[in-house]
């Protein structure tokens, strides 16, 4: 990951759902209104499931696609403060390193899954998409692939620490939001999506 995956501004709206939980850990839950049928997962980024911008863009798409969506604790509690992300200071003194260590794909990945697999197996939901920001962007991928069944479609924006295999084994409907110039999402793992995903069929 790197500068850009810290920095940014905070929205000043209000979110609207609840705190729950799923699978066994924490969530953000929001539906507007209650939706049975479809469920929409957000891995977040590094901020985490309390930042504000990630549960308003929750009740977003909750309002737009008519979905429940969830957006679980997938960092035992860890918070990165929002100040972090307009403090050029802050965002300095970051440890990387160690927030990488502490949430590797090998920790972080059972968890996910198995809050992906709550939401058809324990809650009924008939459909299910997985959002996932940053870091997040790996893990939709990882649940999208082939003979894991346990998402539809998945979407992600500045997918951070993907790697070619990820991409190739990738089984559903897929949505990648790319910058020009994105550090994480080199212009080697472009074309290789851009090259691969179509030929698919999915």
């Amino acid at each position: 990951m790197s500068q850009c995956c810290i920095s940014g501004f905070a929205w000043d709206a209000k979110p609207r759902g609840k705190e729950d939980k799923l699978g066994g850990i924490d969530a953000y839950i929001t539906n507007t209104p209650e939706n049975k049928e479809i469920a929409i997962m957000i891995v977040a980024d590094i901020f985490g499931w309390t930042f504000d911008n990630t549960r308003i863009l929750g009740d977003h798409f909750a309002k737009d696609v008519g979905a429940t969506v969830f957006v679980p604790d997938f960092y035992d509690g860890e918070v990165i403060p929002k100040e972090t992300l307009m403090d050029p200071e802050k965002r300095k003194g970051f440890d990387f390193a160690g927030w990488a260590a502490r949430h590797s794909k090998e920790k972080r990945g059972p968890t996910i899954f198995e809050a992906a697999r709550a939401l058809k197996r324990d809650l009924g939901f008939k459909k299910v998409g997985a959002v996932g920001y940053c870091y997040g962007g790996w893990a939709v991928f990882q649940l999208g692939a082939k003979d894991v069944n346990l998402v539809d479609a998945i979407s992600t924006a500045h997918p951070s620490i993907l790697t070619p295999s990820e991409i190739s084994a990738v089984a559903v409907p897929t949505q990648i939001l790319a910058p020009e110039h994105d550090p994480q999402f080199t212009p080697e793992l472009r074309d290789k999506a851009n090259t691969t995903i179509p030929t698919l069929g999915v």
